[in-house]
């Protein structure tokens, strides 16, 4: 699977992969070759690292800030800094408000908060789901009810990724509970330090706090951080949620995953035979390489069009989750008995001596921690029905 197809994209691809090897702290790639735990300080570190090249916002237009590169142009670099053990940039502010403020934000909203997302100074969380509202999101409880300038918060949002972290939160919140679910919805931003935000951890099956409950009590919120107008979130919802659903496709880490496959099970063990010799397997091997390059070619075709993201990003999400959720399965199946159950102190770099990691390293951690691609942003269930009625099928969900 290549895509350099001129001799521009080749020098693009080496210059990318030249500054990524000189420039990505190796203990931040040994964490994400290892499945290893990243803090906050790694995503931050390399976020400032990509700023300072100027590479901040591969997917940005260079009017703000960002890269300017065309849709091959992102894929190499995804795909190069995937191959290198580099973390995923972090999707909150790059790759979901900030394409949000370009289109809905004020001057005002876009001057002020894209500059922190690009130089990583700001750190961004996502409050959409809530207890009993996931993929149905339309149903969302959170309340803000105006006081004047300012909007009064009170509910909760769940699974918020990372939010521990978070400095700021874009939420969904019900500014009008008379009308029908999705037209009383709006876009607001909240300052997480704000009096009467509260942050619960949710553990994982993998044992990590990646997630959390997000509660609001009274939060008062000004009327200037809605992005928008009053509720019009639904038509904002629906926008970041066709970039969030793209991004999950991970061609790179995809690809990344797929050369580890191959060369794990090319391995021979004491007899001479590795799993390659199965044919069985193999095909499967063989079947995800194929199937990847199929979700390439499309993602490709899709960051090329005008305009935003629409339902065939849905079908990015779902293939994009399925092949991560295989690949990860087949590792498991090439590393046997030592894919068994981890301990929580393996995920600690600062256990284990420099070099010493073996190749099924954490293996059980990516395979447990891989299970949820499927449901978040919009659970793959309910990606089919916003094809289905995309093709003038039965279906459909208050998710799209």
């Amino acid at each position: 699977m290549n895509i350099d197809v001129t001799p521009q994209y080749a020098a693009f691809r080496n210059e990318v992969r030249a500054f990524v090897c000189q420039s990505l702290p190796a203990d931040i790639r040994d964490k994400v070759l290892y499945g290893l735990r990243l803090g906050k300080e790694d995503f931050v570190r390399w976020q400032r690292i990509l700023h300072a090249r100027e590479w901040g916002a591969p997917n940005w237009p260079q009017s703000y800030g960002g890269t300017g590169w065309d849709a091959v142009q992102q894929a190499i670099f995804d795909e190069e800094c995937a191959q290198a053990g580099a973390p995923r940039q972090l999707p909150f502010g790059l790759k979901m408000l900030g394409p949000v403020l370009m289109q809905f934000g004020t001057e005002q909203q876009r001057q002020a908060l894209l500059p922190g997302i690009i130089s990583g100074d700001v750190w961004w969380c996502q409050g959409y789901s809530e207890p009993g509202a996931g993929s149905d999101l339309a149903s969302l409880k959170t309340r803000a009810l105006r006081e004047g300038a300012e909007y009064v918060v009170t509910g909760q949002k769940t699974w918020t990724t990372l939010g521990q972290y978070a400095d700021w939160i874009f939420c969904l919140v019900r500014t009008d509970p008379l009308v029908k679910p999705q037209q009383g919805i709006s876009f607001v931003l909240i300052d997480m330090r704000s009096p009467g935000v509260t942050v619960r951890p949710i553990i994982t099956l993998d044992g990590e706090h990646e997630v959390n409950e997000v509660w609001f009590d009274a939060v008062r919120v000004p009327v200037s951080n809605r992005v928008g107008e009053e509720n019009q979130g639904w038509t904002i919802a629906k926008f970041l949620l066709g970039h969030e659903r793209s991004n999950i496709a991970g061609v790179g880490i995809a690809k990344r995953e797929l050369a580890r496959l191959k060369e794990l099970s090319a391995k021979r063990d004491a007899q001479g035979k590795s799993r390659l010799d199965d044919p069985l397997f193999a095909a499967r091997v063989a079947q995800a390489e194929i199937d990847l390059m199929a979700l390439e070619m499309t993602q490709l075709r899709m960051l090329q069009r005008t305009g935003p993201p629409g339902p065939e990003s849905s079908m990015l999400k779902v293939l994009g989750s399925e092949l991560q959720q295989r690949l990860a399965e087949l590792l498991m199946h090439v590393a046997g008995h030592q894919a068994l159950p981890f301990t929580p102190g393996a995920l600690q770099a600062e256990d284990c001596a420099a070099g010493c990691w073996p190749d099924y390293a954490n293996l059980g951690t990516q395979y447990a921690n891989w299970r949820k691609l499927s449901i978040y942003g919009g659970s793959n269930e309910i990606q089919k029905n916003i094809l289905a009625r995309a093709l003038g099928l039965a279906g459909g969900s208050s998710r799209d």
